[in-house]
Parts: C-alpha cells; sequence; structure tokens
C-alpha cells in the first residue's frame, strides 16, 4: 500500500468561482503493487445535483492539471464515514444489488463483508485483488475508485437480525410518478463503485460480483457516468443530460448542520448503535423523457428548472450561487420562478429545513425499435433519515413539480449504509458480531 498517497480533499458541492482543494501525493516511482499509472485527463472537485429528479455535477479545475494526476488519486477505506459518500462525483459507476442465497444466513453474510471489505481497501489503494485479479485495471492507478456497501430491508430477516433492523429503513411510500420494476428494485446488499477511469471502475465490479460466491447473486445491476475530469477548461457546474447546470443548491460539509442532516450521530439517535456514523442511501432509476424535453422551447424548460440554462442563474437574477428570489413578479403579477418550477419547490426552505446530498450517475441504455432513448439519472441521495429527507422532498415534489412530466421513476431502493470500518475491521462488523 503506498502510504504516501492520500486522497484528493474534494467537497461535493463547490461555488462556480471557487478552485477545489486538493491533496494529492505522487505515487512511488515503481507504482503500486504491481501497477503503473496510466495517463489521463486532469483532476477535479465535483458538486452535486438538485432534488428529487433533477441532477447535480460538477465543477472543473481552473487550469490545466498533469495527464497523470487522476490515476494517482486515492480514496482511503478506514474512514469514518464511508468512501463514495462525501467524495466528488465519479467519471464512471456501478450500482448493483445482491440477494443471499438460501443457503446463506448471518454466518455466510459475515464472510462476505470481510472478503468485500479486504477487496475493497486493496483495489481503492491501486493493488490488485488478493486471488484471481483479472489484470483489467493492471496498468493504472486508484482513479479515485470508491467502494460503499449497504444493507437492504430484507437483509435483517435472511439473517436472523430483525431486532437491529432500524426503522429508518421502513419501506419508501408510494408516489404518484412511480412505475417501479420490482425486478430491478430493492435487495439483500447493495454496493456502489466509483471511479473515474472506466476500466478501473469495470475492474472492481468484476471483483465484487466473484467475491460473492455461493453467499450472494446478483439481482440487479446499472452503469452510469458523470464528467470526466478535466472536460472543461474553466470552473463551472456540470449539466445533465437535460442540459440544464445543476448542483448548486447540494449541502456543503462547510455547513454547520451538515452531519446532523446526512449521517446518523454516534450518540442520541433512535437508530442501532450499529449504524453510528452512517447514512441512508436513496436509489432511484429516473428515466429521463428526452424526446419530449426536447420539444420545449428554451423559454419552457427554463420556467420548468427555474433557473438559466446557460448559466444556471435563477430566473429573477443574478448568477448561479444568487439566492433565489421566490416573491418577485413581472409586469403582469405573475412569479417570474413560477410557482411550480422544480428549483423553487426543492429548496430545503420549502420543505421544512429537509435536506439531502445527492450523488448522482447519468446512464443510457440504449434506444428503442422507434428511437427513443433509455437515459436518465440513477439517482443516489444520503441523508441521516429518509423520511424526514428523501420521502419529505419527493412527496412536495409529487403534488405539483413542473419537472415530473418528463421523468418517470422505473427502479427504486433504500439501504442502511453503516459507518466506516476501523482499521482490522471488516463493513457491517459491529452488526454482524454485535
Amino acid at each position: 500500500m503506498a502510504d504516501k498517497s492520500i486522497r484528493e480533499a474534494r467537497t461535493p458541492d463547490a461555488a462556480p468561482d471557487a478552485a477545489p482543494k486538493e491533496t494529492v501525493s505522487a505515487l512511488p516511482e515503481d507504482g503500486i503493487s504491481r501497477r503503473k499509472l496510466l495517463g489521463t485527463a486532469g483532476a477535479t472537485g465535483l458538486v452535486l445535483g438538485a432534488a428529487g429528479g433533477a441532477v447535480g455535477y460538477a465543477a472543473a479545475p481552473s487550469a490545466a492539471t498533469p495527464l497523470s494526476s487522476i490515476g494517482s488519486n486515492r480514496v482511503m477505506f478506514h474512514v469514518k464515514h464511508q468512501p463514495g459518500i462525501t467524495e466528488g462525483l465519479q467519471a464512471r459507476g456501478h450500482l448493483v444489488a445482491f440477494d443471499l442465497t438460501p443457503v446463506a444466513g448471518r454466518k455466510e453474510a459475515a464472510a462476505l463483508l470481510r472478503r468485500w471489505s479486504a477487496t475493497a481497501e486493496r483495489l481503492m489503494a491501486g493493488e490488485a485483488a488478493a486471488s484471481d485479479d483479472t489484470d483489467v485495471a493492471r496498468d493504472a492507478g486508484p482513479s479515485s475508485l470508491t467502494i460503499t456497501f449497504g444493507f437492504g430491508h430484507s437483509f435483517f430477516s435472511r439473517t436472523g437480525l430483525e431486532k437491529q433492523r432500524p426503522v429508518s429503513l421502513d419501506p419508501l411510500p408510494d408516489f404518484s410518478s412511480d412505475q417501479l420494476d420490482k425486478a430491478r428494485s430493492n435487495g439483500d446488499l447493495w454496493v456502489q463503485i466509483g471511479a473515474d477511469d472506466a476500466l478501473v471502475a469495470f475492474h472492481a465490479l468484476r471483483a465484487i460480483q466473484k467475491d460473492a460466491g455461493s453467499a450472494a447473486r446478483i439481482r440487479w445491476q446499472m452503469n452510469g457516468f458523470n464528467r470526466t475530469p478535466g472536460a472543461t477548461a474553466h470552473p463551472m457546474t456540470a449539466r445533465n443530460l437535460m442540459g440544464q447546470l445543476d448542483g448548486t443548491r447540494n449541502p456543503k460539509p462547510t455547513e454547520s448542520d451538515f452531519d446532523k442532516r446526512i449521517f446518523v450521530p454516534s450518540s442520541g439517535s433512535h437508530d442501532p448503535a450499529w449504524m453510528a456514523n452512517g447514512s441512508y442511501a436513496v436509489v432511484r432509476r429516473i428515466r429521463m423523457l428526452l424526446d419530449n424535453w426536447e420539444k420545449l422551447s428554451l423559454k419552457d424548460q427554463e420556467n420548468v428548472i427555474g433557473r438559466r440554462k446557460s448559466d444556471g442563474a435563477p430566473l429573477s437574477g443574478g448568477t448561479e450561487t444568487t439566492a433565489m428570489d421566490l416573491e418577485k413578479t413581472d409586469a403582469q403579477g405573475n412569479y417570474v420562478v413560477p410557482g411550480n418550477a422544480h428549483a423553487r419547490i426543492s429548496r430545503p426552505d420549502q420543505n421544512g429545513g429537509a435536506a439531502i446530498l445527492r450523488r448522482p450517475f447519468s446512464y443510457h441504455d440504449g434506444f428503442d425499435a422507434n428511437g427513443v432513448p433509455d437515459a436518465g439519472l440513477l439517482f443516489v441521495c444520503w441523508q441521516a433519515d429518509p423520511l424526514r429527507g428523501f420521502v419529505t422532498i419527493q412527496r412536495k415534489l409529487d403534488r405539483g413539480d413542473a419537472l415530473s412530466k418528463y421523468i418517470r421513476h422505473e427502479a427504486s431502493g433504500l439501504f442502511a449504509v453503516p459507518g466506516g470500518a476501523a482499521q482490522g475491521e471488516y463493513v457491517g462488523q459491529r452488526l454482524l458480531e454485535g
């Protein structure tokens, strides 16, 4: 393991005029394990998307960065909160859910999480898998790889741990925009993989699948992407597949109440002790009805979102980070930011302070026989309490969000993601061996 390599300090949200802070050390000349760095594009800080159906995204670096920098970026595995939550969006991602096999119970689940944690630690350090490595990422460095593990509602009955199941993991309510495919929803176990290199991400996906062995089988799997770090020449918030800038209002780790909103406290919570420093992930496959969306005029698209398409500024005026004036009206007395605009409805101050940390991936799964794209958002959001976070916001959006006509929720899951594993521990050990 390369002790001199420390992860890039990237915040999940940044003002467009602020360059991301970085702490990146060069890898040793002989590489990490048997790998050498494969030069790619430059590194970047990233920001995240708008609530419900919109997307959030990246701020590019203010100056060109060395081609070798992406491969050298490393995220640590043994941290307070699991990796893949507060780090910036990555260029490539895989979401995968597993169900335990009929022969697997608590003992087999514990052995599986032990294997997965060991593999995640090695791969995130840029090392090969401990055995039977495929060599897919042989030439690459860590490339900001993160691997995150969570437990679904059904996991606890499968392992006899019903008494340890958090109340916050109760199933999400139905929403009017839902057209959910049950086969692509929920699951006993959930794994999120992200990296800034496609081969590194796939290598991790394959290693996690192989490690499952006879203990678990894949229930569903989805692939996503975001803007490649270094793809923009100047700092800006990236665009989603609808062409909109998004990410301005994502909670920032520098805010005093960030941890309270996003992470389960170590004490004084209704959650079980094993969830301390953990979070809850809501995962939604949200299809964007792009053919319908692209028929709208520019003005109509901007009214749906409540922001200018060119620079993300609110329709009430100013720049992207200018506070939205919800009371401003035009000459006819109409709100400049329409009453059903997505950016208005999803604001925390319109939802009792409810806030979620969005960390999505876009996806494109081809075209149907009529040329209609199957594309949209693999929406992942984090919160300390999904009822007060995602559910509160989505209920509000469900009652009149202008964007709802142009999106469709096709798959869903809710997962309890425990805190990071301490040195010598595996993820979920306090649950499975407590």
